[in-house]
């Protein structure tokens, strides 16, 4: 079933694919890694000026890794605002999506700490780097297949 969101982008020629909705009734779609930014600005353009929250999350070990967005088209006057939700898929052995920073610059941190957790790489991103973990650390912690290392490393509390 296509919401109204997925209606718009179909008569536009936008190339998506609808997933329907989730339990609180948001309109959930997937697009490619390849058409996410122009769809963003025009997501963007179109009305969705809030980046809600950015996620990422390892589909199955070995599989695909996803980008979560969650947006909201924030007007004065509405009470219930219109919410969305973009899944970015990219394959786990070259995990690049195109950043949205320039579009929704909360979307920085939140894409450092996919990168961080999971290893997508966000094109064109100012500062993509570590955040959570040190710059020196080894593999991609929220992967499904990471293997933790068998030390601890003990840190001076002072």
């Amino acid at each position: 079933m296509q919401g109204h969101l997925s209606v718009w982008l179909v008569k536009h020629g936008l190339v998506h694919r609808s997933l329907g909705f989730d339990y609180q009734g948001i309109e959930t779609l997937q697009i490619k890694p390849e058409d996410w930014h122009s769809i963003a600005v025009i997501l963007y353009v179109y009305g969705y000026n809030y980046l809600r929250s950015q996620c990422a999350y390892d589909v199955a070990p070995g599989g695909l890794l996803a980008s979560v967005y969650h947006l909201t088209r924030i007007e004065y006057g509405v009470d219930q605002p219109e919410e969305v939700c973009i899944k970015v898929f990219a394959p786990r052995s070259n995990p690049r999506i195109p950043s949205i920073f320039w579009v929704w610059k909360s979307a920085d941190f939140q894409e450092r700490e996919s990168y961080d957790m999971l290893g997508i790489s966000y094109e064109n991103h100012p500062r993509l780097k570590r955040i959570l973990m040190p710059e020196s650390w080894i593999g991609w912690p929220l992967r499904k297949d990471y293997i933790a290392p068998n030390f601890y490393e003990i840190q001076d509390a002072h």
